[in-house]
C-alpha cells in the first residue's frame, strides 16, 4: 500500500513539475517555427522553385536558338590516275586531305499559329499552380499543427482531470482506512476503495503516455530534431471562435478555396491545349541565319589550300495541308475542356455539401457544449452533496464512487465537446481558405 502511494505521489509531482508548467510558446510561434523547419513544407517550396525556373520564354520556344559548331576531318587515301594522252599511270600514296569547318547558326520560329505563345502561357500557369500547391501544403500544415496544438491542450486538461479523480479516490481511501482502523467500517469497503484508487492511478498513467505521444507529434510537425523536447505552451484552455457565419464561409470558399482555384487553373490549361491544336490551321514561319568558315587542304591537287567564309540566311514558310489525326485531336481537346468544367462544378457541389455538413456538426457541438457546461455545474454540486453525505455516513462507498464517476464523465464530455467544436472550426476555416488567420491571431 505504501508503495502505491509513493508511486502515485511521484507521478503527480512529475506531472506538476513538467506538464503544468505554463510556458511562453504560443500557437503562432509554433506555426512560424514549423513553417521554417518542417520538411514537407521545405520540399514543396523546392518544387515551386522548379516551376518558377521553368516559366521562361526560352523554355516556351519564344527565343531563337544559337549554335556554335566546329569540326575537323581528314581523308587518308592512295590515288592512282592514268593520263588519257600518254597512258602514264601515276600513284600518290597516303595522300592526306584535310577539312576544317566552323560556324554559328541561328534558328528562330517566328510564327506557328500562336502555339509558342500558348506554351509560354501554360508555363506561367504551371508556375501559378506551383504557388497554389505550396499554399495548399501550407494550409494543410497549419490545420494539422493547430489541431495537434489543441489536442495537446486537451490531453493536458484530461491529465489534470484524471489526477483530480485520483486525489478524490485517495481521500476516500484515507477516510475508509480511518473508519476501518476504529472499527466503524468493513474490510470490504476498504478493498473496494483500494481497487478504485488503483484503477484511477492506472488511468492517470495511461494518460501520461497519451500526452507524451501528442508532444512527440507536435515536435515532429515543428521540425524539432529532439522529438521529446518539452514544449511549454501559453494556452491552458481550448479557445473557440463563436463568430463564424455560414454565408460568409461559403462566399470565401468560392473566392479563395485552393482546390477550387486549382480546378479553375485546370480548365484554363485544357483551353490552352485546345488552342495549341487549333494553331495547326495556321501557317508557320521560321527564320535561320548563320556565319561559317571552311578551310580545305589538299595533298595531291593543283590547289594546295582553299578557304571561304560568309553569311547565310533564309526564311521558311509552310502550311500543313492534311493531317488525318487533327480532327480527332481537336475533338479530344474539346472534350478535355468540357471535362475540366464538369470536374470544377462537381468539386463546387462537393465543397458545398462538405461545408454544410461541417457547419451542422459545428452548430451541434456548440449546443452540446452549452449543455455540458450546465451539466458540469450540476455534477460538481452533486459530488459536494454526496461527499458531505458520505462523511456523515449516509452514503455508501459505491454510491460515492458513482458521484465521483459522474463528475469525471461530465468533465470528459465538456472537454470532448470543446475539442470537437475546435476541430469543426479548423475544418471550416481550411475549407473556406481562411485557416492561415491562425498565423496572425492574437
Amino acid at each position: 500500500m505504501i508503495a502505491v502511494f509513493l508511486l502515485t505521489g511521484c507521478l503527480s509531482m512529475t506531472a506538476q513539475s513538467e506538464w503544468e508548467r505554463v510556458g511562453n510558446v504560443t500557437l503562432q510561434e509554433c506555426l512560424e517555427k514549423g513553417l521554417s523547419n518542417n520538411y514537407d513544407i521545405r520540399m514543396v517550396l523546392n518544387q515551386q522553385e522548379v516551376s518558377e525556373n521553368n516559366a521562361t520564354r526560352a523554355n516556351a520556344g519564344l527565343l531563337p536558338t544559337v549554335d556554335l559548331t566546329a569540326s575537323y576531318g581528314g581523308d587518308l587515301a592512295t590515288t592512282r590516275t592514268t593520263a588519257r594522252e600518254t597512258n602514264v599511270r601515276l600513284t600518290d600514296r597516303n595522300a592526306y586531305d584535310q577539312t576544317v569547318n566552323a560556324g554559328i547558326d541561328l534558328n528562330w520560329t517566328i510564327f506557328d499559329g500562336f502555339s509558342v505563345w500558348t506554351n509560354y502561357k501554360q508555363l506561367q500557369l504551371l508556375k501559378e499552380q506551383g504557388e497554389l500547391q505550396t499554399r495548399i501544403a501550407i494550409e494543410d500544415f497549419v490545420s494539422s499543427l493547430t489541431a495537434e496544438y489543441y489536442n495537446f491542450i486537451q490531453e493536458k486538461i484530461r491529465l489534470k482531470n484524471f489526477r483530480y479523480a485520483m486525489s478524490l479516490s485517495k481521500e476516500r481511501m484515507r477516510i475508509v482506512e480511518l473508519r476501518y482502523s476504529i472499527g466503524d467500517n468493513s474490510g470490504l469497503d476498504y478493498l473496494q476503495a483500494k481497487v478504485d484508487f488503483n484503477a484511477d492511478s492506472a488511468q492517470y498513467m495511461r494518460q501520461q503516455e497519451a500526452l507524451k505521444t501528442s508532444l512527440i507529434k507536435l515536435n515532429e510537425l515543428m521540425g524539432n530534431e529532439n522529438v521529446t523536447a518539452f514544449i511549454g505552451i501559453r494556452d491552458t484552455t481550448i479557445v473557440l471562435d463563436a463568430e463564424l457565419d455560414l454565408e460568409q464561409l461559403w462566399e470565401a470558399t468560392l473566392k479563395t478555396n485552393a482546390s477550387l482555384l486549382e480546378a479553375d487553373q485546370n480548365t484554363a490549361f485544357a483551353q490552352m491545349d485546345y488552342k495549341k491544336v487549333m494553331s495547326r490551321d495556321y501557317p508557320y514561319v521560321r527564320f535561320n541565319a548563320g556565319y561559317g568558315y571552311t578551310l580545305n587542304k589538299y595533298a595531291v591537287s593543283t590547289t594546295k589550300t582553299r578557304d571561304n567564309w560568309g553569311l547565310n540566311a533564309g526564311i521558311t514558310v509552310g502550311f500543313n495541308l492534311f493531317d488525318g489525326k487533327r480532327r480527332m485531336q481537336k475533338r479530344n481537346a474539346e472534350l478535355a475542356v468540357d471535362y475540366a468544367k464538369l470536374e470544377r462544378e462537381n468539386l463546387k457541389l462537393a465543397l458545398k455539401s462538405q461545408l454544410n455538413n461541417l457547419w451542422q456538426a459545428y452548430q451541434n457541438n456548440w449546443q452540446v457544449l452549452l449543455l455540458e457546461r450546465e451539466n458540469i455545474i450540476a455534477a460538481q454540486d452533486n459530488y459536494e452533496v454526496s461527499y458531505q453525505s458520505y462523511l456523515d455516513g449516509g452514503l455508501s462507498g459505491i454510491e460515492m464512487r458513482e458521484a465521483q464517476k459522474s463528475l469525471l464523465d461530465a468533465e470528459e464530455r465538456i472537454l470532448t465537446a470543446q475539442y470537437d467544436t475546435k476541430m469543426c472550426e479548423i475544418s471550416l476555416l481550411l475549407l473556406s481558405g481562411n485557416v492561415l488567420h491562425y498565423l496572425s491571431e492574437n
